[in-house]
């Protein structure tokens, strides 16, 4: 049945290209706010799913683009086994596919690495309606291995993805959160001071008022830790990052425009007007403001970073999402366009515009 779908979504790529017709990949539309709704008729991979292979001993599983993230994550659950970058899902039904195609990480992220530090290999369709396959199951293949990890974060304008090769790890035996009381100026430099130390630190963030620090270890060293830490310990560690990482905090319920800066973890604070949530020892920053776009990107380029609006909100219903990169980079976005779809069929805008 697959093998079918993988053909009628091969058909009608090839149609599209002959014809020129935008599409706009699909999977849930959880993520569907993040970027420019893109142009062009729907291309609907959701019943593309299920789980190819998993071998938990040598810690890879493969499955198809539209397979729910929830039963992939059960999957792994269930063999004590996990995602390490642990992806936000923002809905009930987010897919794989999805969740590489824009490349988003939890609190984890510092310690552990990103969605595409964990891509072994991905089948894809490209612009000439190719079915194609690149990297392989193992971290020493290196064929096309690249190419895999392109895919994250590409918001769908490179092709097509039809299966994903993942890397995954053990769940780790315990796990804490110790919470301080603290000013944002000493919350930056508690996480990064306890970050640079041999410590199980997994996750790190101020909400503004506390700063959370959370361990995952074995039971001997998160204890070592917390002892050497201090804090209170949190009585409901995993719900709080589970809110943290699904935007549930309190922090997240707004109408403002919330952005997300991408900074060097030990930076000042900025001086921008509006609350902030600062994440990943300080190197994620959702900020909600009103200000403008011009003057919070100035600000992030300056500090050595940029800034995504990641919900827009009524106040900056057109502005664009993603900082334009500089233009040896651009350049480089729109060759890998042309290579992996000469036609721009893909998600057209949905990254960057023009792209």
């Amino acid at each position: 049945m697959n093998q079918d779908l993988s053909e009628r979504l091969q058909q009608q790529v090839l149609n599209a290209a002959n014809t020129s017709q935008p599409l706009q990949i699909k999977g849930s539309g959880s993520k569907i706010f993040l970027g420019h709704v893109a142009a062009g008729a729907t291309l609907d991979v959701s019943a593309h799913r299920g789980i190819v292979s998993y071998d938990p001993v040598e810690l890879v599983i493969t499955a198809r683009a539209g397979t729910p993230l929830r039963e992939l994550e059960q999957t792994l659950s269930d063999a004590n086994q996990m995602l390490p970058f642990e992806p936000p899902h923002f809905g009930l039904n987010t897919t794989l596919g999805g969740t590489i195609a824009c490349g988003l990480s939890g609190p984890a992220r510092p310690f552990n690495g990103s969605v595409r530090d964990y891509v072994l290999g991905v089948k894809m369709i490209n612009g000439r309606g190719e079915i194609l396959s690149f990297g392989g199951q193992v971290m020493k293949n290196v064929a096309g291995y690249d190419c895999s990890r392109l895919m994250s974060g590409a918001m769908g304008t490179l092709g097509v993805i039809l299966e994903v090769s993942l890397k995954v790890l053990p769940k780790q035996a315990a796990e804490i959160t110790l919470v301080n009381k603290t000013s944002l100026p000493q919350a930056l430099d508690t996480m990064n001071h306890w970050a640079g130390k041999s410590l199980p630190l997994s996750a790190a963030c101020y909400d503004g008022e506390h700063c959370y620090l959370r361990l995952s270890g074995a039971k001997t060293a998160v204890e070592s830790a917390r002892l050497l830490i201090g804090g209170e310990q949190h009585a409901a560690s995993h719900a709080f990052w589970q809110n943290v990482k699904e935007h549930q905090h309190p922090f997240f319920q707004s109408e403002q425009p919330l952005w997300r800066l991408s900074l060097p973890a030990e930076g000042p604070p900025l001086d921008i007007p509006g609350e902030w949530f600062i994440d990943w020892c300080g190197a994620q920053r959702w900020l909600l403001s009103n200000s403008s776009a011009e003057i919070i990107r100035q600000q992030a380029q300056q500090a050595g970073g940029h800034a995504t609006l990641f919900r827009r909100g009524p106040a900056a219903a057109h502005t664009e999402t993603f900082q334009l990169p500089a233009d040896g980079v651009m350049q480089l976005h729109h060759r890998l366009k042309q290579a992996f779809d000469p036609a721009a069929i893909f998600n057209p805008g949905r990254l960057y515009p023009g792209l």
